[in-house]
């Protein structure tokens, strides 16, 4: 048997601590004596280790079964890079590969070896691992083995049997996300009731929860990323599309995001990750493919745009902030019909396993609407009671820091409990509260439950508080749920005594989110109005003209040429102070920045400090487009010098959508010379005369230049190209 004082000196070693984690030290002793090992440990708190060190202190190889081939590639690196061999088995691999995988591992040079369920159920892979010695088998993320879990995996349920072809060695599971319910499963299909277990708090103290309303998100997601600029963050959304949409949205108005999903060619999501990782990129759009086993410790928020499809998921990718210990916020968005829309993806599903998505999609709408404190009801659900006094003093959640309206639930309590006891704890919350609110349907009348004492004793209440009312009740250990049978609820000894002696309870009345949109508010994508009542600031405008006019006197030109009105509204909105911000006004590039910027943002920033306008709070959004896709484009065509009717052709545009696309670029400031397709189409000496019309005009509106030149031998479109000459000669 390896000794305590080994195994610290090979921690110092090897990985450079001089101290092992919370029960690290004693899961390590518990594997290393040959017996089988149940851990429960949080998300971030060193599951990793439990089975790392037994594996590097003694003879053979272990095998660790997960089923995330990141975090096989994330861990053999980091073991590889201290001088640990490791290797995994994987589909990712070739056939030379795998043997010479096969072959160090027959030969005892592996510690670990990762690998695949899929995998580990081939014959001939099981076959060369009977060949091996074999230290012991680690299961990682064991909750897939459940299909009460969040995360069910048919081919979990098959490593037990495949393990004992192995010989008699001794097995380690390890989850961060088991219910009651869950733990019990996973411990009955591994055959582990007798396994040691360790059992971690769930509790995150650096994580503060907020469930916010799911309206106007966009400008809630620009004001919260802006106020953690530069900091990591991950976003997560439940569709492929979403995450595209969400990550360009991002990057159009100025943040550095990437998309990541699994749809992505693997080389793209490499690169996306390891953007993310090496801090090039600061926040990850992503579904629930991105993270898992993702080792980055300075993760400082994680935001849910959609409403996850468990606490256990919820509870899981929240764990992915923080991990260093330091600040890590977890914003979820919700809204009901998130929920009804998660609903519909499992109609097709097996009836049990429908069920089941039912009760932990209610689940997790109960915590969303609760006003009761957030690590309060998230530990209550892992099965770990807590008081909440710390969140309350810290404010580490929305409900603990702001104000909620509270009640004396002393009678509603009692009701609930009585309802439990007289329906012989044989029922779920729904018929608990169909039967207290004096439901005649058909299921309570065929139980008889409409003769019961506790019949219709809660009709004055409509059903959504008294689920409410159930919940607490629960969290208040008064009533608890069974776990052999999902959804039913039993009377705990504590519940018996309080019915008996009736107190004082304090009840929270749950949050409001009916006033949220069914659909998804986006009519924030138009710039959001500093001043009540306007579109822009009336003020700023007029001293932004008036320095316009003067910029355009001394330069001898239209004051439209300079910037046009649409932009100097928008300037008027955002209060650009920096070249940066200003470029990113519609309209306006890098290059108008440049030639005409300086006295705009000297102006701006004098403004915004006279009239001590707070310009962190003023949020815009810009809708993305695929402009920005196009711009590259024909900037090209037009320097190689394709004929127009060409570019367009190419496109599948018409001439007109082409010349829609040729403005924005060139509004925005950049040269566009278009000699080479003019001179085809009009003479020198009609150029000549549109040039002089637009330097002399007092705007640069096509219908008035139409009106000058009403008999000549020339169209719209022939003028509107002659303008992006004009522009491009002078303004750009």
């Amino acid at each position: 048997m390896v000794s305590v004082d080994v195994l610290r000196s090979k921690l110092k070693e090897v990985f450079g601590y001089d101290q092992f984690r919370g029960n690290q030290e004693k899961i390590i002793l518990n594997l290393l004596a040959g017996r089988n090992t149940f851990v429960i440990m949080p998300t971030g708190a060193g599951k990793s280790m439990c089975y790392q060190m037994p594996a590097i202190v003694q003879e053979g190889t272990a095998i660790v079964i997960s089923p995330l081939i990141a975090l096989m590639k994330n861990q053999v690196d980091q073991l590889n890079a201290v001088g640990i061999k490791a290797r995994f088995l994987n589909s990712t691999l070739s056939k030379s590969e795998i043997n010479k995988i096969k072959k160090a591992t027959l030969a005892g040079e592996l510690k670990l070896l990762y690998i695949a369920p899929e995998s580990l159920t081939k014959e001939e892979n099981v076959d060369f691992l009977r060949q091996a010695k074999i230290s012991f088998a680690a299961i990682d993320e064991a909750h897939c083995i459940s299909e009460w879990g969040h995360d069910f995996r048919p081919e979990y349920r098959r490593i037990k049997s495949i393990i004992d072809h192995l010989g008699q060695i001794p097995i380690i599971a390890l989850t961060a996300t088991a219910t009651p319910k869950v733990q019990l499963d996973i411990q009955r299909n591994l055959q582990m009731e007798g396994a040691d277990l360790f059992k971690s708090s769930f509790n995150r103290e650096n994580l503060y929860y907020e469930v916010r309303p799911k309206k106007g998100i966009k400008k809630q997601l620009i004001k919260f990323i802006r106020e953690n600029q530069g900091k990591s963050g991950i976003i997560y959304c439940l569709s492929r599309k979403k995450v595209e949409e969400i990550a360009e949205f991002l990057r159009v108005n100025g943040f550095k995001a990437a998309p990541y999903h699994a749809g992505f060619d693997p080389a793209v999501r490499m690169k996306n990750q390891d953007d993310f990782l090496n801090e090039e990129v600061d926040v990850i759009v992503a579904t629930i493919a991105f993270g898992m086993g993702i080792d980055k410790p300075d993760v400082r928020f994680v935001i849910h745009y959609d409403v996850p499809k468990s606490l256990e998921g919820y509870y899981q990718e929240t764990g992915r902030a923080g991990r260093d210990g330091l600040e890590g916020q977890c914003i979820m968005f919700y809204r009901y019909n998130d929920i009804l829309k998660l609903e519909k993806f499992n109609k097709d599903k097996p009836v049990t396993e429908k069920e089941n998505a039912k009760i932990l999609l209610e689940e997790m709408a109960s915590y969303a609407e609760s006003a009761v404190c957030r690590r309060k009801q998230l530990l209550h659900y892992f099965g770990e009671e807590y008081d909440d006094t710390h969140c309350k003093e810290s404010g580490m959640c929305d409900n603990c820091r702001y104000q909620r309206e509270k009640y004396d639930g002393q009678q509603y309590a009692q009701t609930v409990i009585e309802a439990v006891l007289q329906t012989e704890e044989r029922f779920g919350m729904s018929h608990l509260v169909n039967v207290i609110r004096g439901s005649s349907n058909q299921y309570v009348k065929s139980y008889k439950h409409d003769k019961l004492p506790v019949y219709g004793k809660g009709k004055g209440e409509d059903e959504s508080f008294w689920k409410s009312v159930v919940r607490q009740t629960l969290l208040n250990e008064l009533i608890e749920k069974d776990i052999e049978n999902i959804g039913l609820l039993k009377c705990t000894q504590k519940g018996r005594k309080f019915v008996e002696k009736p107190e004082y309870i304090e009840f929270t009345k749950d949050l409001d989110f009916s006033d949220v949109d069914e659909t998804e508010d986006e009519s924030n994508e138009t710039p959001a109005s500093p001043n009540p009542g306007s579109s822009y600031d009336k003020v700023l405008f007029d001293l932004l003209k008036a320095e316009r006019k003067k910029i355009a006197k001394e330069k001898n030109l239209p004051p439209y040429v300079i910037i046009q009105d649409p932009s100097l509204q928008e300037m008027a909105t955002t209060y650009p102070t920096t070249p940066e911000a200003l470029a990113n006004v519609n309209g306006i590039g890098m290059g108008k920045v440049q030639k005409f910027g300086a006295s705009f943002m000297r102006l701006i920033k004098q403004y915004v400090e006279d009239n001590e306008i707070d310009i962190e709070d003023v949020v815009v959004i810009k809708s993305s487009g695929n402009k920005s896709k196009n711009k590259i484009y024909i900037i090209q065509q037009v320097d190689r010098k394709i004929d127009l009717e060409e570019v367009a052709e190419q496109k599948g545009w018409s001439m007109e959508e082409l010349i829609d696309e040729m403005e924005i670029i060139c509004f925005a400031g950049t040269k566009l010379n278009l000699d080479y397709y003019l001179d085809q189409i009009m003479d020198e000496d009609l150029q000549d005369d549109i040039m002089n019309y637009f330097m002399n005009a007092e705007s640069d509106d096509i219908k008035e230049a139409m009106d000058e030149f009403d008999g000549e031998d020339i169209t719209e479109e022939d003028l509107r190209l002659m303008r992006i000459k004009f522009l491009s000669e002078y303004a750009n």
